[in-house]
């Protein structure tokens, strides 16, 4: 491999390296959003007495976002075990909210 093929390829990774850390900050964000709008759903739901979890919903958002993942080209069996981990943190904080 030439000296400029080596550059090129280190010039590539360095591309690639900073759209993921992008990612991953957009990733952050958007999960410390998510988590905004579900810790209020939790303080209602413990204001009203309503069940810290939702069961039919919870299998409609797996459901939806498995679709989404095929549609985006992403294994929907990576996005439904990353979809699961995430309504149980949700739960986990709701069920905190209510003892």
């Amino acid at each position: 491999m030439t000296a400029d093929a080596t550059a090129r390829a280190a010039e590539i990774l360095r591309e690639h390296r900073a759209s993921i850390d992008r990612l991953d900050a957009i990733l952050v964000y958007t999960l410390a959003e998510r988590f905004k709008h579900t810790q209020s759903v939790g303080k209602l739901k413990a204001e009203h007495a309503l069940p810290p979890s939702d069961p039919a919903r919870e299998a409609r958002q797996i459901e939806r976002l498995e679709r989404l993942a095929q549609d985006a080209d992403l294994d929907p069996e990576f996005a439904k075990k990353f979809l699961n981990f995430i309504i149980s943190e949700v739960i986990r904080h709701h069920e905190k909210l209510q003892s």
